[in-house]
């Protein structure tokens, strides 16, 4: 069957779709990520507008596993309060990957802000000379008149390897001692970016972090998803294809599909790879409308990695674990620890005096193995380098794998299944 005329590249929903589902592309609807961080975005949106409305410089930095909309969230806000377009403010972009050293940040800071001609063959002799002329160049004769600078810092830990953390230092500095007007906003999948940072540094930084764990909830990954979906009417079919996902929105297949996403990462960008599954497949089948059996199929597509095998491979000990982390996870909603894991495991074990209790070496052992296995992930991408029994994770497994495990028969003794029940909702 070919890909019927609505389809084509050339008009139709699904090249839209496709191209709001590139890579670090927001929500089309920015709401959507306000009601997914409401603090976080009334926090960042405060201190950018005091930046660019009074000149109150301030610094922040937003840590976050990779793929929870760290970067979205944040263009959303500079969007939404007009930095860098309201003419009372300007916007630099920096990254870590690409400005490796001080020269190469300054060069583009002088690029982004314009202020070439400014500089022309002038030689400083510091790093701080240099980002001191270029914003004074900025100013209007004093200080109210003076353009606030707001700069981005894509991966922010990196910066803290550069050679005395010269550019970190002289922003947090200017920001601190209020000589020019700028906010400085980093961005960062590292729990422990403070440890990274030299003294002098710290104690110039403002010490405000905003944390970002994920999606908060199934209902707010399915306005999300709403968003990345719904078309204009300018688009070809638009309708037609509209009617077709406020009618999956209501069905329990997609919302046991969008439950799989949460259950697993969580992140805005595994929402964005499902989404991209859903699409091709229609294009492939010459399908020009969704249903929910493609989300399902891309679930198990994405989920095709022998996890469910692993499980059924555990021992008694580390399934116990597994369940405890489920109970975790669903009465708190946050990444756990080891002592965490090993109190709610030591909860149980107390209760069934039938039931033969291990020492917490022994608990240890079996949780490295968990973790070995990548059934459990680190909530910060694997970046934190304190005592591995406070080091935070989430469970890879899903409720709907770990129950497949619990209820094998045999697989574990009877007061454990038990258990499991109520913690595999």
């Amino acid at each position: 069957m070919g890909v019927p005329s609505d389809a084509s590249p050339e008009s139709g929903p699904l090249p839209e779709v496709l191209r709001r589902l590139q890579e670090h592309s927001p929500p089309p609807d920015p709401e959507t990520l306000r009601d997914c961080y409401p603090q976080q975005w009334a926090q960042l949106a405060e201190l950018v507008q005091r930046a660019a409305g009074t000149g109150e410089s301030n610094s922040a930095i937003i840590v976050g596993p990779r793929g929870v909309g760290k970067t979205a969230l944040l263009n959303c806000v500079l969007s939404e309060t007009g930095a860098g377009t309201d003419g009372r403010s300007v916007l630099v972009r920096l990254h870590g990957l690409l400005q490796t050293d001080d020269r190469a940040a300054i060069r583009h800071i002088t690029a982004q802000l314009k202020l070439e001609s400014a500089v022309g063959d002038r030689v400083f002799g510091s790093f701080a000379e240099n980002l001191s002329f270029l914003l004074k160049a900025l100013r209007g004769g004093n200080k109210e008149e003076s353009k606030t600078v707001v700069f981005v810092l894509e991966e922010f830990d990196l910066f803290c390897q550069h050679k005395n953390q010269t550019l970190l230092y002289n922003l947090f500095d200017v920001a601190q001692s209020a000589q020019a007007p700028i906010c400085v906003l980093g961005l960062t999948a590292r729990l422990d970016v403070l440890e990274l940072m030299e003294k002098r540094v710290k104690s110039r930084f403002s010490h405000r972090q905003l944390y970002l764990y994920g999606v908060s909830s199934v209902e707010a990954l399915a306005a999300v998803t709403r968003s990345y979906l719904w078309l204009p009417p300018t688009v070809t079919a638009a309708a037609r294809w509209n009617r077709s996902v406020e009618r999956l929105l209501q069905e329990r297949q997609l919302t046991a599909a969008l439950r799989s996403v949460h259950e697993r990462t969580r992140s805005v960008r595994d929402l964005k790879l499902l989404l991209r599954h859903v699409v091709l497949r229609l294009w492939r089948e010459g399908r020009s409308t969704p249903e929910a059996a493609d989300f399902t199929a891309a679930v198990t597509t994405m989920s095709f990695d022998g996890r469910a095998a692993m499980l059924q491979g555990l021992s008694v000990l580390e399934l116990c674990l597994v369940v405890a982390m489920r109970h975790l996870t669903q009465v708190y909603d946050e990444p756990f620890n080891f002592e965490m894991v090993l109190r709610e495991y030591g909860k149980f074990a107390g209760r069934k005096s039938t039931f033969q209790s291990f020492t917490r070496p022994v608990v240890m052992k079996a949780y490295e193995n968990l973790q070995n296995l990548e059934l459990i992930r680190p909530a910060d991408g694997g970046a934190s380098r304190g005592q591995k029994e406070y080091q935070l994770f989430w469970l890879a497994a899903t409720a709907q794998e770990v129950a497949a495990a619990v209820k094998r028969p045999g697989a574990v003794p009877t007061e454990v299944a038990q258990w499991a029940d109520s913690a595999l909702i």
